[in-house]
């Protein structure tokens, strides 16, 4: 946990921002994997860390918005619980790390619900994504809990975004930990990324790295030869000459903060003439768009940049034609680019994805569009210093999409669908790193992970 003050400081700022009632926070609790003595790994909610910072399971924070005090709920072991688990803080200890000094055990918090309710005081809670906190909600507030969601309080969720977007100093060194560790993570996958190594090793390797500096991945590795599919965590395939390994991956550290980076190596250590193409035009646009963060540029307008880039490289090497401009705004560079730049990082990898993507990264002048590909952008705002995003352009010949698009005659004053046909088998390339926006212009954070050419094919020879 971080200091005391840390917490209580930001609770006060959140009643600064949200007037009126109680502010609800449920923690997560054990979630059975395949019987109820078997749980999965628990991840604490990270509002709830935020606000609290007590990563067990089982509690609850409120904060009065009114009164000014604070809450936690929590039961206190028993001596069958000592049994099984050792000694334990109590509550009440527990609760004065986060600078709480007022405690009840989990039955009591119905009862001041239920009273806060009949006086007419507002709860507000965030949207749950755990079925059991729908659950937990819809008792509390005696409501419908397939309405939880709904219900979630808008000026809390505000307030929330305001406050978690600004990365603190002590957040910061945190999710350049979270770097430090992702570089172990990378740098040996580029050294096993050699013909006839199986995905499922290299993918094992980099898990246990995460395991022993931290917390674990921070989301599922994403690590595949078939990079075309953004998404893939099939680790099945035997690495082979000619292809390229897609690594995406990123580690959280024991206070459970993020780091989200990609890299693209070619199987064997050394780049065909193809590939070297695609890849330092991706390259390029991961490069451009870092050089060209600061605050009060747009994310959206980093993202069109970078698409203008790909489209520029592209039409280079034969595969796009005709005015670039025209082709992104059209959306065509999207056959090989069909996502968002990035996204904001902290506590989660998605940073607060939870609260709804259209609060964290729109508002009511920017509006999300429903064009194929700038769709999945899921932060359109301006930076502003203090944000923490990643850089993640990239490049993929996916031949479902390749076949649709060529079928419906799309964007054909743009595409020489002749010409991509000899990239079918290619897979895909993406490069992503971790920045911050500072009140000058950018900082990476982290050290520094190999991704030039001679960077890459230097670390698969070491």
């Amino acid at each position: 946990m971080f200091k005391a003050e840390v917490y209580t400081k930001r609770r006060e700022l959140l009643r600064e921002s949200v007037t009126g009632g109680l502010a609800l926070f449920l923690g997560n609790i054990d979630t059975p994997m395949n019987y109820p003595a078997n749980p999965y790994h628990f991840r604490q909610d990270s509002d709830f860390l935020y606000f609290f910072g007590l990563d067990l399971q089982g509690l609850a924070g409120l904060i009065d918005l009114d009164t000014g005090k604070d809450y936690i709920f929590g039961n206190d072991v028993d001596v069958d619980d000592i049994i099984w688990m050792g000694p334990q803080p109590s509550i009440k200890e527990l609760a004065l790390l986060a600078g709480v000094e007022d405690t009840y055990p989990m039955a009591k918090l119905e009862d001041m619900i239920t009273d806060s309710l009949k006086t007419g005081r507002r709860i507000h809670f965030l949207p749950p994504y755990r079925g059991e906190t729908k659950i937990t909600l819809a008792t509390l507030l005696k409501e419908n809990p397939c309405q939880m969601k709904s219900k979630a309080s808008v000026d809390l969720i505000k307030s929330v975004i305001a406050l978690r977007s600004i990365k603190e100093d002590y957040e910061i060194k945190e999710i350049e930990k979270a770097v430090n560790i992702a570089y172990d993570m990378h740098t040996t996958a580029m050294r096993m990324c050699k013909p006839g190594m199986k995905e499922q090793e290299i993918f094992g390797a980099m898990e246990g790295m995460a395991l022993s500096q931290g917390k674990g991945p921070s989301f599922p590795i994403i690590l595949s030869i078939n990079g075309q599919t953004l998404h893939n965590h099939a680790h099945n395939n035997i690495l082979r000459e000619g292809r390229m390994m897609v690594a995406d991956a990123g580690a959280e550290t024991n206070l459970n903060y993020s780091s989200d980076i990609t890299r693209t190596t070619p199987v064997g250590g050394k780049f065909n003439q193809q590939q070297k193409e695609i890849y330092e035009i991706v390259l390029k646009a991961n490069a451009d768009a870092i050089n060209s963060a600061a605050p009060g540029m747009s994310n959206k307008d980093l993202h069109m940049m970078s698409c203008r880039l790909i489209a520029t490289g592209l039409k280079e090497l034969g595969l796009m034609k005709g005015s670039v401009d025209e082709a992104v705004a059209a959306g065509a560079h999207a056959l090989f680019m069909p996502h968002g730049l990035g996204h904001m990082m902290g506590i989660d990898v998605h940073d607060m994805e939870g609260l709804g993507e259209n609060y964290v990264g729109y508002n009511d002048r920017v509006k999300r569009s429903d064009q194929f590909g700038l769709a999945y952008l899921r932060f359109a705002l301006p930076y502003k210093a203090g944000h923490v995003f990643t850089i993640e352009p990239g490049c993929y010949f996916i031949p479902e999409l390749i076949d649709k698009w060529k079928s419906e005659q799309k964007h054909t004053e743009f595409i020489n669908y002749d010409n991509v046909e000899h990239y079918r088998g290619f897979g895909g390339i993406r490069i992503e790193d971790d920045l911050l926006i500072t009140e000058k212009g950018h900082q990476l954070l982290g050290k520094p992970i190999p991704k030039t050419v001679v960077e890459v094919e230097t670390t698969c020879a070491s």
